[in-house]
């Protein structure tokens, strides 16, 4: 009996074993999917003769996937140096962060173990507290305003805030405007926010002024949030139209509404060491590669986000558009949370950025 029970044991614990290594395998296999979904497993195409007869060489990273116009105008960036330079600068470029997220990116580029990335201006404020105003929600009426702004010398001010941080900042592409998805109901005003879960970027700012309009914010990873939105544990999310197509959140949300509550830039910046030690004829390419690129990017993303809406209401999305009254109420709404922050940042750079705006309008 006692060795009956023992083989019968071992005959178990062997199918465990097999079992688990089946679900690792699987997990594993199911990974590789979701990269290669994102681009992320694709290998970067590096010219190694071109590589080799450069003068300096520049690194360039993102997060978003190859498909995102952000990196389109990454390849544009690289194609407008290496032909003014003639080679002498070569331009390596890599997308779904796979030279890390926006933060490690940013650290690299200060150590000169990194040269270029695009981040969005949120996690910048993590390291210059003043570019927290760009998370104001409604700060910009439309896009023409936010470049007018931007281009400016009111966007050039926060650029040369970078320098301070071993960061070179030489223009402004764009993110875009973030709008509302849900599952619950058509949102058309700052009453329809009310009681609805939302999920948000860890950002206090963001909280704060979801939960002035009457929602419940949630802060959570966006690796999490399809997960959390198909067994319903947030109700909706917020982000650019480009990216609640490519993440396919309409398989998991019935309504989308162009809210535009946040505009979000990115910021095209370079190590300011290998910067400073560029010649200065390579400065002026690079500058003004950067500029071009954004420009061609910008227009790609418009035109993107505007197919990209048209692809989720034929996908079967209910679409709201807010109108400019119900948006203004929106902001009345929220106007405490921003005086708070205001004040947190700097008044005076705040009131400068709001003159700016309305000087644009």
């Amino acid at each position: 009996m006692v060795v009956g029970m023992l083989m019968m044991l071992l005959v178990v614990a062997c199918g465990d074993n097999n079992n688990g290594g089946n679900e690792l395998n699987n997990n594993g296999a199911n990974d590789v999917e979701t990269n290669e979904d994102n681009g992320a497993e694709e290998e970067v195409e590096i010219d190694e003769e071109a590589a080799g007869d450069a003068e300096f060489t520049i690194r360039a990273g993102i997060g978003l996937n190859s498909e995102h116009p952000q990196y389109k105008g990454l390849e544009k960036f690289k194609e407008l140096v290496e032909e003014e330079t003639d080679g002498a600068i070569y331009v390596e470029t890599y997308h779904s962060g796979q030279l890390g997220d926006d933060r490690s990116m940013m650290e690299a580029l200060q150590l000169g173990s990194q040269e270029v990335t695009v981040p969005s201006t949120a996690p910048i404020a993590n390291f210059i507290n003043e570019f927290s105003i760009f998370d104001f929600p409604f700060l910009f009426p439309n896009s023409e305003v936010a470049d007018e702004v931007l281009d400016g010398e009111v966007g050039q001010k926060f650029l040369d805030m970078l320098d301070d941080q071993n960061l070179k900042g030489l223009a402004y592409w764009e993110n875009g405007f973030r709008d509302l998805t849900n599952s619950e109901q058509e949102v058309a005003s700052v009453e329809d926010f009310e009681g609805l879960t939302i999920r948000t970027m860890e950002n206090d700012l963001h909280l704060d002024a979801f939960r002035a309009m009457g929602a419940n914010p949630t802060p959570m990873a966006f690796t999490e949030l399809f997960t959390a939105l198909q067994q319903g544990t947030v109700d909706g999310q917020e982000n650019p139209f480009a990216t609640i197509y490519l993440e396919g959140f309409y398989e998991v949300q019935d309504y989308v509404s162009d809210t535009h509550h946040i505009y979000s830039p990115f910021v095209f910046m370079m190590s300011k060491p290998f910067y400073d030690s560029l010649p200065e004829d390579y400065q002026t390419v690079v500058d003004e590669a950067a500029l071009e690129a954004g420009e061609y990017q910008r227009e790609l993303n418009r035109e993107a986000n505007d197919q990209y809406l048209e692809n989720l209401i034929e996908e079967g999305m209910t679409f709201t558009e807010i109108t400019d009254e119900a948006r203004e109420e929106m902001r009345e709404a929220i106007e405490p949370v921003l005086e708070e922050y205001a004040q947190q940042i700097d008044q005076d750079l705040v009131d400068e950025v709001y003159q700016a705006i309305e000087d644009a309008e």
